[in-house]
């Protein structure tokens, strides 16, 4: 929330809601950056999708699961997407079409760049890679590729995330050479945090995407 600015627009808990992510008028943003659980389906990358929160205040179900198709439909015509989930960077390859996923959803729905995951991340790793990643972008000015490849650099460094598990996982695809730059409509600082519950996530989510499958196997 520093890094983000004044300007920005953030969503936490069980305001992140799918339904608030529709509403928001993305055009105004320079990064939009979702952090929640995600899932992939490689033989039916249309299964694919992310989870916003699953319940409302009140503890009762809703739907919560952005799919693939969900994302193709979006006005997102933003600089830079941000997902921070697992394997958002997957997808299958399709002859004649390319790699078919949240990534390329993404792109299709307007974004010039999309950074995301190619395996299952470790939260806190993620977490410093993030800070990193958006201190050296948005007060170094650095590109989104620059900003991504300095910010792995640095937390190879430490001890503790010296594996490449922890700090290799997130590539950026699109626009490398860009910069987020200001526009007359935005400040410099202004990217949209749209940020999931992971408890909410937990508690409901993986249920919803069980009786998915369930309901494909009958």
């Amino acid at each position: 929330r520093d890094v983000a600015g004044p300007d920005s627009f953030v969503a936490t808990g069980f305001d992140a809601t799918r339904e608030k992510l529709a509403e928001v008028d993305l055009a105004q943003y320079a990064i939009l950056h979702i952090a929640t659980h995600g899932i992939l389906d490689p033989k039916r990358p249309e299964k694919s999708g992310l989870f916003f929160t699953m319940v409302n205040r009140n503890g009762q179900a809703q739907n919560g699961f952005l799919g693939l198709q969900d994302v193709y439909r979006l006005q997102a015509p933003v600089d830079l997407v941000v997902l921070s989930a697992c394997r958002t960077g997957l997808g299958k390859d399709v002859r004649g079409e390319g790699l078919i996923g949240l990534t390329r959803g993404f792109m299709y729905a307007g974004a010039a760049s999309v950074v995301a995951s190619l395996w299952k991340v470790d939260d806190e790793a993620t977490a410093e890679l993030m800070k990193r990643f958006y201190a050296n972008m948005l007060r170094e000015g650095m590109t989104p590729a620059a900003a991504l490849r300095a910010a792995q650099n640095s937390i190879r460094q430490q001890p503790q995330w010296s594996s490449p598990y922890y700090w290799a996982a997130f590539t950026l695809q699109g626009d490398y050479r860009q910069s987020i730059k200001p526009m007359p409509h935005r400040s410099y600082y202004s990217p949209m945090l749209l940020i999931a519950a992971l408890a909410a996530v937990l508690a409901a989510g993986f249920w919803f995407y069980s009786r998915r499958k369930q309901g494909r196997t009958k």
